[in-house]
């Protein structure tokens, strides 16, 4: 019989069992990831991102543009109010002109849906870490920190505020894992060496240190630390607060910007007029989860077997306070309350459950599922993201004077104009040739002129056409059901020349 010659012979193909290892170090990481409860979490992660991410209505996104698209221009920011006719030259602290910078850059980069998308995940990111931050199982997690997310949903948008929203809830991470690793804390003066060049809610990081170093002290007083371990803390956290302190001044308004968060928080027209300043009605539905989570945290803990430290209260009142003074303060309550009270119910539930048993190895049946399941969402979140960018046009004729911009640009009518003050910083961007009486810079009009405005626009004090000749004002750009707007219909020298359902046009005939 023929034999075959070695070299003619089939060579015996055996597996590689690098290439082996490899495919089940593949499998083992998919699995990992692929388990129930990471599962939950990233698509937790995406529910929270697209419940943020939303239409760009807010009024004052126009005038950041503005500002930012000017301070890239110049190469300097603005000292003094460029935009309006009653206030121009006044000193202006732009306690915000880094964040309008990123806000200019990318829409030219990628229009509103770079807004969107940003905002949202800025958003996303805060309400994330508070879920980090909430001890437990991950689902009971999810529901305080879900909650929270209904609290502070009225709060949301394009604007610098969401920056402090997210770094608020980083100094928070860093001020609780500093308990075990005090060297954590140093990250602070550099969050506020940033936060003083975003926005003036800097201040609020330096008062959670402060909050967090008199609860320490509280936390000694009461038993539940020793004073070797508060004079320890003290050591690295006076010097922190020292430092944080220090940075402030390094930003282009030098050591104004220290007084500028007081004057905000004591202005009487802002507290007034403006309906984010106010306290919130608890007989508005979108207040109804801020309350459930106020009673929460006070029946809570007469069930819980979980007891809360002086510190935690003495952060908790703070917050609970701020919030009912003003609607704008809720974030804030959530980003401290939320963590507080997956606490409390994880630890009460816990007497009436058994431990959940070890999850099992993932099946490739059920990875498969899992992957589809992922997918879906992932198609549904670029679902939302498309349908959230055809609203667009639709989501801002609905908030502005469109159609009355188109006019005045076509018409070019002359004299000093009288605008809504939700219109001011739509004007800035829209028709910069045409100085705004006012915008939602409320802290350079101060309180004379917002006095003036909402007697001028609703009240119709008695002097009012005294002030209409004073500020020579000949155009006026109001909603329709504006009671100057009907006034001034029956004025001799004044003729209404445009109104649709958003704005009416009044000017003054020579």
């Amino acid at each position: 019989m023929h034999k075959q010659s070695p070299c003619s012979r089939v060579p015996n193909r055996r597996r590689n069992p690098r290439r082996g290892a490899f495919k089940r170090i593949i499998r083992h990481s998919v699995s990992e990831w692929l388990q129930t409860r990471r599962l939950f979490v990233i698509i937790f992660a995406l529910g929270l991102f697209v419940m943020a991410c939303r239409n760009v209505t807010d009024p004052d996104v126009w005038w950041h543009l503005r500002t930012g698209q000017i301070i890239l221009q110049t190469r300097d920011v603005p000292h003094a109010d460029p935009y309006s006719y009653t206030r121009r030259g006044v000193p202006w602290i732009d306690h915000e002109w880094l964040s309008q910078v990123l806000i200019y850059l990318l829409f030219r980069s990628g229009g509103w849906m770079a807004l969107t998308v940003t905002f949202g995940a800025v958003v996303a990111a805060a309400l994330l870490l508070v879920f980090a931050r909430s001890p437990g199982k991950p689902y009971l997690a999810a529901v305080g920190t879900l909650l929270g997310a209904f609290a502070s949903a009225p709060s949301w948008g394009t604007r610098p505020q969401m920056i402090t929203f997210l770094l608020a809830s980083v100094a928070l991470l860093l001020l609780e894992r500093s308990c075990n690793q005090p060297r954590r804390l140093w990250w602070i003066p550099l969050l506020v060496l940033l936060w003083a060049n975003l926005h003036a809610g800097y201040a609020l990081g330096i008062g959670l240190l402060l909050l967090f170093v008199l609860g320490d002290a509280l936390d000694t007083a009461f038993g539940f630390s020793s004073s070797g371990e508060l004079v320890r803390r003290l050591k690295t956290s006076l010097p922190v607060l020292g430092f944080s302190l220090a940075v402030v001044v390094i930003n282009p308004y030098g050591t104004k910007l220290y007084a500028y968060p007081l004057q905000t928080l004591h202005s009487r027209s802002m507290l007034t007029y403006i309906s984010e300043w106010v306290s919130p009605d608890f007989h508005e539905a979108r207040y109804v989860p801020l309350a459930l989570m106020i009673l929460g945290t006070l029946v809570l803990p007469m069930f819980s077997p979980r007891r809360l430290r002086p510190r935690e209260l003495v952060l908790l009142l703070a917050a609970t306070y701020a919030a009912l003074r003003s609607v704008r303060h809720i974030p804030l309550y959530v980003l401290v309350a939320a963590p507080i009270l997956s606490t409390l119910l994880d630890s009460w539930i816990a007497h009436f459950r058994r431990q959940l048993p070890a999850e099992k190895p993932l099946t490739r049946p059920r990875i498969a599922g899992h992957v589809l399941l992922l997918a879906a969402f992932a198609v549904f979140v670029a679902a939302r993201l498309a349908f959230i960018a055809s609203r667009q046009p639709q989501a801002e004729a609905r908030q502005f004077p469109v159609g009355a911009v188109s006019y005045l640009r076509a018409q070019h009518p002359s004299g000093a104009m009288l605008n809504h003050y939700d219109w001011g910083g739509y004007f800035i961007w829209q028709l910069p040739q045409y100085p705004v009486y006012i915008d939602g810079r409320a802290d350079v009009y101060g309180d004379a002129l917002e006095d003036e405005r909402s007697a001028l626009y609703w009240i119709l004090r008695k002097d009012w056409r005294e002030v209409l000749e004073r500020r020579g004002i000949r155009l006026v750009v109001l909603p329709p059901d504006a009671p100057l707007v009907t006034a001034l219909q029956l004025v001799a020298g004044w003729r209404q020349v445009y109104a649709d359902a958003q704005a009416a046009i009044l000017t003054r005939q020579p």
